[in-house]
């Protein structure tokens, strides 16, 4: 393989996109960046293109002179504009690269401006994250906007029957199906971020500077005195996680889950809730999952044997690459942009013979690397987001998109993942995607399977 000095067509995305879409999800927040414009406008385009909602991100809009100096001035007068113009409960408030790589004090800078405002009591309740794009994927952004919004507004306090659920960078569609299980199982519960109607609503009679929906700041306030954290994510460790900090500052037990995708991985997180409920899992789920065991075994005969190649978020990778040995086909290459330096010991406690089915792991990489791969090993498929269109084409292979971002197709926000419906969805799409080929490959073609 050719030596590389640069990484070229990035598997990953960078790191206060993944702050901003956290932000979008606590209600009545306005995400601002402290950088520049373009920063603010490159991040806007990109969820937009994917969520196909209208996204207002704010910027504390570095020019050459903040960028010498300091931007102090620009995010105490951005702060005041937005709070004046939007009027919200909460500013989400990131960092860029250019005020990371200067070193702004943003903590001592937001001290300064409550001061100047007369205390925080005037003021909306400000998160701030740091998420400079040269340390870390979107991943690392969205997890640490949710820590920080845990430990700006949450107390302690009495217990209470209620859980929380960190469930990770997902579709709005997973997230409405998160909650309807969690309302089915009976239990209050605090989901965070809840931005499955703020990116994903329906039309208005009037514009909403803010759109309605989003975790409010008092369920927030509440997580501290929770019984039980769920949080999903591989790769994810305590120290950097929501549920790692309510554990250690109010005792809330942290759950840590893979994300539930295939039966085994779902069973898991429903007889969690059933533990944590003391409620057998409604029949509904039953029923789903039974749906799901009878499509197993009428796919089967058209998957097994089949290899992908699988891309994307280390969590996503992990938890698709465990369903894809459920039904029998074998992820020969594993792959992420992230570099949390787990994603291969994960795998290996999920898929314990990885080995010796050939399975390969690579962190760190880019798409010209992956297509290296693909070269060698002769993928059936591809699994993975948008990016990798290009590779698709060259190779003429199929593409199954999954994750974020999907810019290509429509409807990426209401793709399923999780849970039993999730996979079910999943799996039609993989078997179906199967069958065309060998439909378009075939020197007659057919009609009937």
């Amino acid at each position: 393989m050719t030596a590389k000095t640069a990484t070229q067509n990035a598997c990953k995305l960078c790191n206060p996109l993944g702050a901003c879409l956290a932000f979008r999800g606590i209600e009545q927040c306005v995400p601002f960046l402290h950088g520049s414009q373009g920063c603010a406008t490159y991040i806007r385009r990109y969820l937009i293109s994917h969520y196909k909602e209208p996204i207002d991100i704010a910027s504390s809009n570095f020019n050459e002179e903040t960028a010498v100096f300091g931007g102090s001035h620009n995010l105490k007068l951005g702060l005041k504009n937005v709070s004046q113009q939007y009027n919200p409960r909460v500013i989400g408030i990131a960092t860029t690269c250019l005020s990371e790589t200067i070193g702004d004090d943003v903590p001592m800078i937001l001290r300064e401006y409550e001061a100047l405002m007369g205390g925080a009591a005037n003021l909306p309740v400000m998160i701030f994250a740091s998420t400079p794009s040269y340390s870390g994927t979107h991943i690392d952004g969205f997890h640490a906007a949710v820590r920080s919004a845990v430990k700006t507004l949450a107390v302690g306090g009495a217990k209470k029957n209620l859980v929380n659920l960190f469930s990770g960078m997902i579709s709005p569609a997973d997230i409405r199906y998160l909650k309807e299980i969690l309302t089915d199982f009976g239990m209050p519960f605090m989901l965070l971020p809840d931005y499955s109607q703020t990116l994903d609503g329906g039309p208005w009679g009037e514009y909403h500077r803010i759109p309605p929906g989003g975790t409010s700041t008092s369920a927030i306030a509440d997580s501290g005195c929770a019984s039980a954290s769920i949080e999903f994510g591989s790769t994810l460790e305590a120290a950097k996680s929501a549920a790692g900090y309510l554990e250690a500052q109010f005792g809330v037990p942290r759950h840590h889950l893979p994300l539930p995708i295939g039966i085994k991985a779902s069973d898991r997180f429903l007889a969690l809730l059933e533990e944590l409920t003391e409620m057998q899992m409604p029949e509904k789920y039953e029923d789903e999952r039974r749906r799901l065991v009878d499509a197993y075994s009428d796919g089967h005969k058209y998957v097994f044997g089949q290899k992908a190649i699988l891309y994307g978020e280390e969590d996503l990778v992990i938890s698709v690459a465990a369903f894809l040995r459920e039904i029998g086909v074998v992820p020969v290459l594993c792959a992420s942009g992230g570099k949390s330096g787990l994603m291969k010991q994960r795998l290996q406690e999920l898929i314990p013979d990885m080995e010796e089915q050939g399975i390969e792991v690579r962190h760190g990489v880019d798409f010209v690397d992956i297509e290296h791969e693909a070269e060698r090993l002769k993928p059936d498929f591809l699994l993975g987001n948008s990016k990798g269109f290009t590779m698709s084409k060259k190779h003429d292979l199929p593409l199954i998109r999954i994750g974020f971002p999907i810019h290509d197709r429509f409807g990426g926000q209401r793709l399923h993942h999780l849970g039993y419906r999730g996979t079910q969805e999943l799996f039609d799409r993989i078997v179906n995607t199967v069958i065309e080929e060998r439909q378009k490959s075939s020197p007659i073609g057919y009609t009937y399977m």
